[in-house]
């Protein structure tokens, strides 16, 4: 009998392996210290309470205290949010997060006066505040906030909102609960006769499998799950969606999307913009499936077999240092400082590097402004991709290096609309160089198809996430029920449309409207789309270019959030209110696509 192959328990995982927290709090007893230290803060918010008109130098008093606190609420929040992710049924880590959730809800309610009271001072008080030598250095934070007057509520109403804050996020907590602790997804035997545990982490492995038979088993067993919980998925998101909803009416904002998109500054055109870019191109994304489906020699084309390399047979197992040895090599444009502090960190402690029991599945960065730009990973050594989600976490992280050494705290908090172009331009610098270093036709051809994935999968994928989001909020908005079957169908129609007619679509796939976690934290999707375009144009700009494009990335690396996003990548180099940026990377798709078809 085959022996199955378990991911290891998080007390098993090597130490060297996981990430060193110690730069957050040293201990759990440290972070108890703190913990009980930001309780005692709190009461300090009140004595600035009713003097917000009393002249700048208070004004500026309260800014100070509340980037203190915020300081260390970073370090104490970082700590539980990552000591969580390592393992899911660790009760501890939820119980620290529970805490921490607790005591952010009455530090946002002990300091929601600020913004009400603030706005409600007479405009001559306001440009006045705005034009002190005290507040220089604050100038933006306090322009940001005048911004939000005809969305601020009254002081009392402002408290009300802030004590909702662990009823809001309950519906993402319970999904990610279900998702990464509950869901038992069985075991599946492999191409090798070896009985995989699926799960989160290892669905993707067993979609790039060579044997289609292994996909197709994943691929049916992974949903039966999703379908067997449908009804409380479904009721998840709603409940998701009308936090969202309720949300952007208190407001007064004419609609959740609109809401989500003011605080960057952005206007809901870059949204539609990029979907009628993105519906545009769709016939070249039909024509890439149907190479697929002829180089692979299939009757007909299913979702589970968008993930495999058509030239399955180059795959190659990477070890954690040799992953880390090629980012490095493919990242030498940036410079030697960038190189130097990300190898440190890739092979010190930044990294929890491999799956274990209950771990947060997928990955992502995570910084603070003293700590280390943590990642955490579930790198397998033969999965091709995870060494491009490697530097792309790395993007994020460094992004985060740069902005803390060259920000004030104040602005040293890119928002994600710029993160997602730090991230995939490592990407782009990385296909780069393997392309370039191909040794024959069929090793190029493995790699444009790992580049069109990645556009596909970056672009045309979560542009036809972000349309979803933007479909169910407008139901919602409009009094439509959000139900299992409307969820379903409403993602059906995307489905055909992104995928083409000649593409088999299985039923199973409209349930994956139910697992997509950002689905749970609406209109972030759209900013990998508009990321990855603005990522290749400005890549171009650095490897083509000399010292000036490659300070001007550089530099919008180290801007934080010291200007808005948009002016930020227009500095560096691209205009993302202008179609230029993404017609110019699904004419680059489609290039590809031709190139593949006739490399094939």
């Amino acid at each position: 009998m085959n022996k199955v192959v378990r991911l290891p328990k998080r007390s098993d995982v090597k130490t060297a392996d996981t990430w060193d927290l110690s730069t957050l709090c040293k201990s759990e007893q440290d972070w108890e210290l703190q913990f009980k230290k930001l309780e005692k803060m709190i009461a300090g918010f009140e004595k600035f309470r009713g003097k917000l008109g009393d002249g700048a130098k208070t004004v500026l008093a309260f800014l100070k205290f509340d980037a203190d606190f915020d300081q260390v609420a970073e370090n104490v929040g970082g700590y539980a949010h990552l000591r969580a992710t390592e393992d899911q049924t660790d009760n501890a880590a939820q119980s620290m997060v529970a805490k921490f959730q607790n005591l952010a809800t009455k530090a946002s309610q002990a300091a929601s006066y600020f913004r009400p009271e603030l706005l409600a001072l007479p405009e001559a008080k306001l440009q006045e505040y705005l034009a002190s030598k005290e507040l220089k250095a604050w100038k933006l934070v306090l322009e940001r906030i005048i911004r939000f007057k005809p969305h601020t509520l009254s002081p009392r109403e402002e408290e009300i909102v802030a004590m909702q804050g662990e009823m809001a996020g309950a519906a993402n907590q319970a999904f990610r609960q279900l998702l990464d602790a509950d869901l038992k997804f069985g075991n599946v035997k492999d191409e090798k006769g070896q009985q995989v545990e699926l799960s989160n982490s290892t669905f993707i492995k067993l979609l790039v499998s060579s044997d289609r038979k292994v996909r197709k088993t994943a691929f049916l067993q992974y949903y039966e799950q999703f379908k067997g919980h449908e009804n409380t998925l479904a009721a998840t998101l709603n409940g998701s969606i009308q936090k969202d909803v309720y949300y952007s009416k208190v407001r007064g904002f004419k609609s959740a999307r609109e809401g989500a998109l003011f605080p960057d500054n952005v206007p809901t055109a870059v949204y539609d913009n990029l979907i009628a870019a993105v519906r545009k191109n769709l016939p070249a994304v039909h024509q890439y499936y149907d190479v697929r489906r002829r180089k692979m020699k299939l009757k007909d084309i299913h979702h589970y077999d968008t993930y495999v390399p058509i030239l399955s047979d180059l795959e190659v197992k990477r070890t954690w240092n040799q992953a880390v040895k090629l980012v490095m090599e493919s990242l030498r444009p940036l410079g030697s400082e960038y190189c130097s502090v990300l190898e440190e960190g890739l092979l010190g402690r930044w990294c929890d590097r491999y799956p274990n029991q209950g771990k947060n599945s997928g990955a992502f960065s995570s910084g603070s402004y003293t700590g280390y730009p943590y990642i955490l990973m579930n790198y397998k050594e033969d999965v091709f991709n995870d060494v491009f989600t490697l530097t792309h976490e790395a993007g994020h992280s460094m992004h985060t290096w740069h902005s803390a050494k060259h920000q004030p705290y104040q602005y040293y908090g890119y928002v994600i609309f710029v993160a997602e172009v730090a991230s995939t331009f490592n990407e782009m610098l990385l296909s780069h160089h393997l392309i370039k270093q191909a040794k024959d036709k069929r090793q190029r051809a493995y790699l444009i198809n790992r580049e069109i994935d990645d556009i596909r999968g970056t672009v045309i994928r979560q542009t036809m996430f972000a349309e979803f989001e933007k479909i169910t909020h407008a139901m919602a908005e409009a009094g439509e029920p959000l139900t299992v079957q409307s969820m379903r169908s409403a993602y059906r129609e995307l489905l055909d449309a992104y995928f083409g007619p000649n593409f088999a679509i299985d039923e199973e796939l409209s349930l994956e409207c139910f697992r997509i976690p950002h689905f749970y934290r609406a209109f972030y999707v759209y900013k990998y789309a508009t990321g990855l375009s603005a990522a290749i144009a400005l890549s171009r700009k650095v490897l083509n270019g000399g010292p000036t494009e490659l300070a001007s990335y550089l530099n919008f690396l180290k801007g934080g959030c010291s200007k808005d996003p948009l002016d930020l990548l227009r500095d560096a180099g691209v205009d993302m209110e202008k179609p230029e940026a993404v017609d110019t990377t699904l004419a680059h798709f489609n290039s590809l696509v031709k190139e593949l078809d006739e490399l094939l």
